[in-house]
């Protein structure tokens, strides 16, 4: 059985930080992510972008660990954004609801929209016009 890689590459500057990562979160590899980011806390770094763009998967654990450190980044005056997030993630956020706890950007610096549901007033009024 082969173990998931993911490859962490972190780059400061000054107050900032650009995380990206590079192949499967899960719960192998989320330990991984959650000692970068919170190191970047520890350190003082105020902004902590985080590039998915090269993230095949992630699951719950990662999402877990994404939610974790943005609470734990509040409290300290700090934030953590999510850039470029795959389909599946994006779709694991916004099932979950944690595309509103969770500062997500895509390419061009546009957020995810939600789709309407059934049901959604307001989807239903836009529709109706």
């Amino acid at each position: 059985m082969t173990l998931p890689q993911l490859n962490i590459y972190r780059h400061d500057r000054d107050r900032r930080a650009l995380v990206t990562l590079a192949g499967v979160i899960d719960p192998a590899t989320a330990p991984q992510v959650r000692a970068v980011l919170e190191r970047c806390l520890q350190d003082g770094i105020t902004l902590i972008d985080v590039d998915l763009t090269t993230v095949d998967r992630c699951d719950s654990s990662g999402l877990r660990v994404f939610l974790d450190v943005s609470r734990h980044a509040a409290e300290t005056h700090a934030s953590l954004r999510l850039h470029h997030p795959s389909p599946q993630t994006e779709r694991l956020l916004m099932d979950t609801g944690s595309d509103r706890l969770l500062r997500t950007t895509r390419p061009g610096g546009a957020r995810p929209q939600r789709a309407g549901r059934r049901g959604d007033r307001h989807t239903e009024r836009a529709a109706a016009r």
